[in-house]
């Protein structure tokens, strides 16, 4: 099962039976609206709260997933699943509501391909027949935890990001149609000393690259064996910065497509998103919408989604604390 140092090797081959994706109006607006199951024309979509919406998204897409996959709530076995809110209470609510016996996790942006990996490993080793793995992030609630509240209206620098709102949400089943998980290359905290919360795409660039490599060690495959490789939401400042050490290192990207959610989902030429999308929905609604539905369309065949994370916290970055940062490697193949 293990494969080298940090690479679950799924022998069973788990297959995601259903998925779904529900996004914000500045999502619909981009490149990638018409792989995303709901647009929510406004970002309070009727609700009192900006955590109430955010919770909404995860709820909504937890609820088509379970419609894709053909099953109701009763048949779920577990839920995991996380986001960047204070004790993660968007999915603990939402958990709420799907009812499953729960498992939260938190590693912030890379937070859908954690729960993704431990989901296939539930029901890898035969612990669940169905598992629900789910993430979500809303703008207005994120910008106002981390940097400021959106009504502030403060000027942000161009390394910053712009939080995705959107929610994903993936069922992962012992048999069935879809893509399989071959394998999940679990992350290790990277850190390089970056204290600006503005400037995440450098911070977490290091730990994006540290996974690739260690991926491509663990399981002897190389770039090419991939279709796509992406990253999570390292945007247009982290992006160039792991291409590089990449290159620096030997690894031959060349030999695939090497992209970032973060860059894909918005237009950065048109909207004001500043360095690209990030957040836990960035790569979740990328991954789960326009990526699956490519791969089912037979445009590609195998991927390698490196979702990237930075541990930081409003309490952490008061008191000067550098920022830690992870990225979780998922592989998923369409079968033939």
């Amino acid at each position: 099962m293990l494969r080298g140092k940090q690479t679950w090797w799924f022998d069973k081959r788990p297959v995601i039976i259903g998925s779904a994706t529900v996004v914000g109006p500045d999502e619909g607006n981009g490149p990638l609206a018409a792989d995303f199951d709901l647009i929510h024309p406004e970002l309070d979509m009727q609700q009192k709260t900006w955590e109430k919406a955010e919770r909404l998204l995860l709820e909504q897409a937890s609820d088509f997933a379970l419609e894709h996959a053909g099953i109701d709530k009763q048949q779920l076995q577990f839920y995991v699943g996380g986001d960047l809110m204070n004790q993660i209470i968007s999915n603990s609510f939402a958990a709420r509501t799907v009812g499953a016996p729960y498992l939260g996790v938190f590693g912030a942006c890379s937070t859908s391909m954690e729960s993704l990996a431990i989901a296939s490993l539930i029901v890898n080793s035969g612990s669940g027949q169905y598992v629900l793995a789910g993430t979500c992030s809303h703008n207005c609630t994120v910008e106002k935890q981390f940097r400021y509240p959106t009504e502030y209206g403060s000027q942000k620098p161009p390394t910053a990001q712009y939080t995705v709102t959107g929610a994903g949400a993936v069922v992962v089943a012992a048999e069935g149609e879809g893509p399989v998980i071959e394998c999940a290359t679990v992350g290790k905290i990277v850190d390089l000393g970056i204290k600006d919360p503005f400037n995440m795409g450098a911070a977490m660039a290091p730990a994006a690259v540290d996974t690739i490599q260690t991926h491509f060690n663990d399981t002897g495959r190389e770039p090419g064996d991939y279709d796509l490789i992406v990253t999570g939401d390292l945007a247009s400042v982290g992006f160039p910065i792991a291409r590089d050490l990449l290159k620096r290192d030997g690894v031959q990207m060349e030999q695939t497509e090497f992209n970032d959610c973060g860059l894909m989902i918005y237009d950065l030429d048109k909207q004001q998103v500043q360095a690209g999308g990030s957040g836990c929905g960035c790569s979740a609604v990328v991954t789960y919408g326009h990526l699956l539905k490519r791969m089912k369309q037979g445009e590609l065949r195998r991927i390698l989604m490196v979702a990237t994370g930075a541990l930081l916290s409003p309490i952490s970055y008061q008191q000067g604390e550098s920022i830690p940062c992870i990225a979780h490697a998922v592989s998923i193949e369409q079968p033939n």
